[in-house]
């Protein structure tokens, strides 16, 4: 029987988790459980307009009423509702809390890849967004809050894979192919 894999792909808003995950399921056939959708969900409950504003107001509120780690615990109950054996890429890990349970319940079958690109390439491509754009200032405030308030930086310094990101898609994909080797074996 094949050896499952969680693959969770870390990295602050714009550095290309999106992209990477998308081309990660094209290449692999994996499945995807994204962490964010649990607020859009809620969101959704309450009729609320996506912004960074609700957003924000409704992550808080879900984290102080269940807790720090409530995104993986989600997450992780979606997971065990897969077969066994099948493999799974999670987009976005926000806090260390997330991170530690992640480990606690899957061990070694869990991968962290983390996306970097510097702040000012990940502004202007937040700008430049279709999808729930964001200015420089909003983009700056949400790494803030994302850093201090929830230690989003653990999980990221604690990648078993580093890609940075900062150039063209031509060279995403370069690295991407390197990486999705590495994911194969």
């Amino acid at each position: 029987m094949p050896k499952r894999q969680i693959v969770v792909i870390v990295g602050l808003p714009g550095s290309g988790k999106t992209e990477v995950i998308n081309y990660l399921i094209k290449r692999l056939g994996w499945s995807k459980i994204y962490l964010g959708e649990a607020t859009f969900e809620e969101m959704a409950q309450r009729g609320l307009a996506i912004d960074e504003k609700n957003e924000r107001k409704i992550r808080e509120e879900l984290r102080k009423k269940y807790g720090s780690a409530c995104y993986a615990l989600w997450a992780i109950k979606k997971i065990k509702k897969l077969k066994v054996n099948q493999s799974v890429l999670v987009e976005s890990l926000y806090s260390w809390a997330e991170y530690l349970e992640f480990r606690k319940v899957f061990g070694g079958d869990f991968f962290v890849v983390a996306i970097y690109a510097p702040s000012r390439v990940r502004y202007a491509r937040l700008a430049e967004r279709k999808i729930r754009p964001l200015a420089p200032f909003e983009a700056q405030s949400r790494d803030y809050c994302q850093i201090v308030n929830l230690s989003q930086a653990g999980p990221i310094a604690m990648a078993d894979y580093t890609i940075i990101n900062e150039g063209s898609w031509r060279d995403l994909n370069k690295k991407l192919e390197v990486l999705s080797k590495i994911l194969e074996k």
